[in-house]
């Protein structure tokens, strides 16, 4: 349930080792994203939620994204992203950077800050009409 403030969840509920998936929309048009929180050595931040190599493919799948040594990993192709900067360092989107979502934390709580967009809940989109969750990287 959207909070009136933007409070996304209170810090201590971003996992250490993987992402938190949650919804955002667009203030502009409307159209609903998903967007995940990581929580990295310089603090936590917060990234939309797909693979530059094939934007369809959510890097987050509904149960945390993989993560390894400071990085998200994308489990379709390899693709491997800095969790502090978005920078791909490996894989075919290898230079590209994952989209930023602006937050802030206060409180105890991380907040959307991101004047783009509105925060609508925690988890994964309900009507989703584009499947993110495929492993595969054949669009048809």
């Amino acid at each position: 349930m959207a909070s009136a403030d933007g409070t996304i969840m209170p810090v201590d509920d971003v996992p250490a080792d993987t992402t938190a998936l949650f919804r955002i929309r667009e203030r502009d048009n409307g159209e609903t994203h998903e967007a995940v929180l990581v929580d990295t050595d310089d603090g936590i931040e917060a990234w939309l939620n797909h693979c530059m190599h094939f934007t369809h493919i959510g890097l987050d799948k509904g149960s945390g994204a993989e993560c390894r040594n400071g990085e998200i990993v994308c489990t379709n192709h390899g693709a491997m992203f800095e969790a502090d900067t978005g920078y791909c360092t490996f894989g075919p989107c290898e230079g590209a950077r994952l989209a930023d979502i602006a937050i802030a934390v206060e409180n105890g709580a991380v907040r959307l800050a991101d004047e783009r967009y509105e925060f609508v809940a925690t988890g994964p989109k309900e009507d989703d009409d584009v499947d993110l969750t495929s492993t595969s990287n054949v669009e048809f």
